[in-house]
């Protein structure tokens, strides 16, 4: 079990996130239209993830990946939450968002697979905002759960890890 916080309160999570050095779980999310997302073979993966889609901070997240992701190469990332697949397009859509993938985890066991599931809280069952940098071989390079829910990631950490 790790912890965040969400204003002055502790939140828990289910777990840790996977170990620096270990092969990332498998992922099995659902795109905004309903289809398969799981971790591209070959490539580098960011996996950025958030409670909700709907809040200003996790929207921030993934503009700033979707600009990032536009300048790197043989890396996809991932935007993961639990929000419904409509509700993911529905943003994209909006905001323009082109360069990443956005995935839901309402139909898989992410939350607990990763560690991110929050267990308590007013957002207990959402994930926890953190980010899991995987090499080109599926292995952990960086991972980050961040101190406080409201917080961005440190995206220059992130993209440090990609080498």
């Amino acid at each position: 079990m790790a912890t965040t916080a969400l204003g002055d309160n502790p939140v828990n999570t289910v777990g840790d996130l996977p170990a620096v050095g270990s092969v990332a779980p498998s992922v099995n999310l659902v795109g905004a239209d309903f289809s398969a997302v799981t971790l591209p073979e070959g490539k580098r993966t960011v996996l950025n993830i958030f409670p909700s889609i709907d809040t200003g901070v996790c929207a921030a997240s993934v503009r700033k990946f979707n600009e990032l992701a536009a300048g790197l190469d043989n890396t996809a990332v991932i935007n993961v939450s639990q929000d419904l697949p409509p509700a993911l397009n529905r943003f994209c859509g909006a905001e323009g968002i082109e360069n990443v993938q956005v995935g839901s985890g309402f139909r898989s066991t992410f939350g607990d697979d990763y560690g991110v599931r929050m267990t308590d809280g007013k957002l207990e069952g959402l994930f926890a905002r953190s980010v899991v940098v995987l090499d080109a071989d599926g292995s952990v390079v960086y991972t980050e759960l961040v101190p406080q829910i409201a917080q961005e990631p440190d995206y220059d950490a992130a993209i440090a890890a990609l080498g």
